[in-house]
């Protein structure tokens, strides 16, 4: 038996399914938007609800966008012989708070986990290469996180890659093993961009 009642105990459950929220601070967050006034709370609530409406992922590289093509595949004065590959579109966020890279973007929106069930043909690497062949990208930067699973990501990558005579590189040393880019400074990451080395699929 629930000791809140059915509607504040549903709030906490649907809170609790949140990445990074555990079941004290589901408790925490349904207690505060009880408390505040109605309107905040409503206009979270549009706010959820708009995002959920308007917000797609970009036709060409997966970012999430407004538009079908999101502004930095939309920007003119980007560097389009640049593709920088990550796994999720917060990690643009973190390498874009560099100023170090003009180049574009493609989002894998995940990386290669077989424990979790992911594989290859869950990603965006078909779109990935249907991109590259269009001749006018001169080198890929593999920016997957460097964990297990990211490195192993981009080796694959790297393997399918160097066949279509394109530079494939990975970001440098210096952020923290088993990390996420959305966690690293601007400093460390900016550096791991600039030190990137080039790497061959049979490393």
């Amino acid at each position: 038996m629930s000791i809140y009642t059915p509607a504040l105990q549903k709030l906490i459950d649907e809170l609790g399914k949140l990445p990074g929220v555990g079941p004290k601070s589901a408790q925490r967050i349904a207690f505060h938007l009880i408390k505040i006034p109605e309107q905040e709370a409503l206009s979270l609530a549009d706010a959820i609800q708009q995002a959920k409406q308007k917000v797609r992922f970009c036709e060409t590289c997966f970012n999430m966008s407004d538009e079908v093509i999101c502004e930095i595949c939309s920007d003119s004065q980007r560097d389009s012989s640049l593709v920088c590959v990550v796994e999720e579109p917060r990690d643009i966020v973190a390498l874009e708070r560099t100023r170090e890279y003009k180049g574009l973007y493609h989002v894998l929106q995940g990386a290669i986990n077989p424990i979790d069930g992911i594989g290859p043909e869950q990603l965006k690497i078909r779109e990935l290469l249907e991109r590259l062949k269009g001749n006018t990208v001169v080198e890929v930067i593999l920016c997957t996180n460097p964990n297990i699973e990211g490195e192993a990501t981009a080796m694959y990558l790297a393997k399918l890659i160097e066949p279509l005579g394109i530079q494939v590189s990975r970001i440098a040393s210096g952020l923290p093993v088993g990390g996420d880019l959305e966690y690293a400074d601007e400093l460390t990451l900016g550096r791991a961009l600039e030190g990137r080395r080039n790497i061959s699929g049979d490393e």
